[in-house]
């Protein structure tokens, strides 16, 4: 049999699914994607509200070039199916007491400006995003870039130095504790914690070499794709279609089929479908408890802490807001009780951190002519039965306050368009169990070596893509997890 008569089935249409059918097709496999829904992306789509259009999920757009690489590597120009810009504001940042920040992705430029906001030495501060930008292009190489379980990446002479560069602190102590030590200013501290939301889990746990993320928005830069995040799902969609796959929409895999330790198939209904390869792209915990029933499963990893969900409110607002950025972030007066409340207590805060994107500061046409569409989330705890319905008023509510308190005007009466999405409706509308955005937390030293691997230890035949599995979630990580799980082809 050529390599032309392989077949692979790609079980979800996320983004680390169509990632994973482009690989695969220019291994040349032919290649199938089921997906439930009518629509490709996973939390990677778009939905308009009257004449307002959002991007439902990920809205901060980092490290283009895994994106990039799908066309060349295709054979194609990525100009002709997909355009974005670099920006020189990363975000801009509200604190209770007064404060505000609108942060340059430039790193010496946003050293200067810090260290004139907050009286900070400017080397302290160019300091720590030197190791920043030390860290991920060293242990960030290994963590995100190669399949962890297999010996031969631990013996690598590159792997073994990158190691060696590794301080204690980076392992033993927490984000927070490493930026308290590094860092010493309360606002900057704060603002650098708040990367450990950027996978879903707890700075006050998290370990201290997770502040490798802060050199993706102060080193490589923050970047707007034409079109907004959308257009991302658009391009490697179109990409596909030329290429020759088959999307099959509104077509719920029921069971991965695995005869003799290996994968055959999937079942979708009564039908079944051969193939050589299956790639879940579905969350792991989702991947074992309903498309694998009677196969072993790796409880220490399902039974994992989840991390985060998020309650997110869309609103087309009638007025536009000059002191509010792309992205924007309204602390909490408590940062630590924050946290406590939604990983210990499984609640929302009562101060909640606010998070604001709003795509038509850079893309006119996403809200009409004087008005502004605001993706406005808290984070918030997994779904474990909460009466979410009860808590959309009070968060609402205090949102509101929040807004109008550090901008000084009224924001209710603004609202002219409204949705909401709460963690509930993310796990039923994207199959995320308990609704957690990037499958297990990182509240945990080990976390990185405790994900699921890409490539099944138990099943042959069968991979595991997209945020759940290694290396994590965000779309930067869910395209590096396609390209471990199909380098080895």
């Amino acid at each position: 049999m050529s390599a032309r008569e392989k077949k692979a089935i790609v079980i979800g249409a996320g983004i680390a699914g169509l990632a994973a059918a482009i690989r695969l097709l220019c291994k040349g496999y032919a290649v199938d994607i089921y997906e439930a829904r009518s629509e490709p992306g996973g939390k990677l789509h778009g939905f308009h509200l009257g004449d307002f259009r959002f991007d439902a999920g990920p809205s901060l757009f980092t490290m283009p070039e895994q994106v990039t690489d799908l066309f060349r590597i295709a054979g194609k120009n990525p100009d002709d199916y997909f355009q974005y810009r670099k920006l020189e504001d990363s975000c801009t940042y509200f604190w209770s007491d007064g404060k505000r920040l609108t942060a340059r992705s430039d790193p010496q430029a946003f050293a200067q400006q810090a260290s004139e906001t907050f009286g900070v030495p400017e080397k302290r501060i160019a300091d720590y995003l030197a190791h920043a930008r030390n860290l991920l292009a060293t242990s960030g190489s290994i963590f995100l870039e190669k399949p962890l379980t297999k010996s031969a990446t631990w013996i690598q002479t590159g792997v073994i130095k990158a190691l060696w560069t590794l301080r204690a602190p980076d392992l033993l102590f927490s984000m927070d504790r490493l930026n308290r030590l590094r860092l010493e200013e309360p606002h900057l501290v704060q603002m650098f914690n708040r990367f450990a939301t950027y996978n879903g889990s707890d700075p006050y746990r998290t370990p201290g070499i997770m502040a490798m993320i802060a050199a993706l928005e102060h080193g490589q830069g923050t970047y707007f794709p034409g079109g907004g995040m959308v257009s991302i799902t658009e391009a490697l969609h179109r990409l596909l279609m030329d290429l020759g796959v088959r999307l099959h929409y509104n077509s719920q895999v029921d069971e991965i089929l695995v005869e003799g330790g290996r994968a055959k198939g999937v079942r979708v209904g009564i039908e079944k479908f051969a193939a050589d390869l299956v790639v879940s792209n579905m969350d792991i915990w989702y991947s074992y408890r309903r498309l694998l029933p009677g196969q072993k499963a790796p409880e220490r990893i399902l039974n994992q802490e989840r991390s985060s969900s998020a309650m997110v409110f869309y609103w087309g607002m009638k007025s536009t807001f000059p002191e509010l950025g792309l992205h924007n972030i309204f602390f909490s007066g408590n940062y630590p009780d924050e946290f406590r409340q939604i990983f210990q207590e499984g609640r929302l805060s009562e101060d909640p951190t606010v998070y604001i994107n709003i795509s038509s500061k850079e893309q006119a046409g996403d809200a009409p002519a004087g008005c502004e569409n605001w993706f406005v989330m808290v984070n918030a705890p997994r779904h474990q039965g909460q009466d979410w319905e009860g808590l959309r008023g009070v968060i609402r509510k205090a949102i509101i306050h929040k807004l109008e308190m550090r901008m000084g005007r009224d924001i209710a009466s603004e609202i002219i368009e409204e949705k909401v999405w709460d963690p509930p409706g993310i796990e039923a509308d994207t199959w995320s169990y308990q609704g957690a955005l990037y499958g297990n937390s990182s509240n945990n030293a080990l976390a990185a070596f405790l994900r699921h691997p890409n490539m099944n230890g138990r099943i042959g035949g069968l991979m595991h893509v997209g945020g759940t599995v290694h290396p994590g979630g965000g779309i930067p990580l869910c395209l590096l997890s396609a390209k471990i799980a199909t380098a080895a082809l």
